[in-house]
């Protein structure tokens, strides 16, 4: 386990720790690759909160199933994978348009709570997810999307840059963390792990740069 925070000071507040932007971290499930054609079939986002000693933490998951839209393609092999029946009446799916708004709601209210001015996603190969989710955005024709259309972190990145690993189960078990394959490729347990992942690599990071600090060290900000 982390050893907790000192020194927290102002800096530490989400609304300055990533320059006005609140990391959400998203997880998608789709009907394949192709973030144009392919369905997006299910969506989970986890607000991430900032403590008074400013360990980045989550927030409970928003999470909901997404019919396919009229003429999504649906690729048997990546159904497969998932394990979802994209028209089993118990998945209790919702329109895209509904599933986008009930998510987007919920994010708002995250960025609105922590004082920022928009959400950044956080993603295990990100672009992936903000691809779907760029497109379903598309799709409904929202005006107000509260994601950055563009930028996002990658737990890939930072998976390889902390621990050597780029898969998300090594990673994950690289962090310290459990990680159970027969439940991979649930959008809810995957942003579950992927939280844990972003939120142990950027609370150790805080550690090394308080330690810097308390020995003399520089620290470039």
């Amino acid at each position: 386990m982390d050893e907790p925070l000192t020194n927290a000071s102002a800096s530490t507040r989400m609304a300055e720790r990533f320059r006005g932007y609140l990391p959400v971290v998203v997880d998608v499930e789709t009907g394949g690759f192709d973030d144009e054609h392919d369905a997006l079939l299910e969506i989970a986002a986890i607000p991430l909160t900032l403590d008074a000693e400013g360990r980045l933490g989550s927030a409970p998951t928003l999470h909901t199933h997404v019919e396919p839209f009229p003429g999504a393609n649906l690729d048997p092999r990546s159904l497969e994978i998932t394990g979802i029946d994209p028209y089993n009446p118990l998945r209790g799916a919702m329109k895209e348009h509904l599933a986008l708004s009930y998510i987007f709601h919920g994010v708002r209210e995250a960025i609105h709570a922590a004082g920022c001015q928009r959400a950044i996603l956080v993603g295990h190969n990100a672009a992936f997810d903000l691809g779907f989710l760029n497109q379903a955005v598309s799709r409904c024709h929202f005006k107000r999307n509260p994601f950055h259309p563009f930028s996002c972190f990658d737990t890939v990145t930072l998976g390889g840059l902390a621990y050597g690993q780029t898969v998300l189960s090594k990673a994950v078990l690289a962090s310290g963390h459990a990680f159970d394959t027969h439940e991979a490729h649930s959008a809810i347990y995957d942003a579950e792990r992927t939280a844990e992942l972003f939120c142990t690599v950027v609370n150790r990071w805080r550690q090394l740069e308080l330690l810097a600090r308390e020995a003399g060290g520089v620290v470039v900000d």
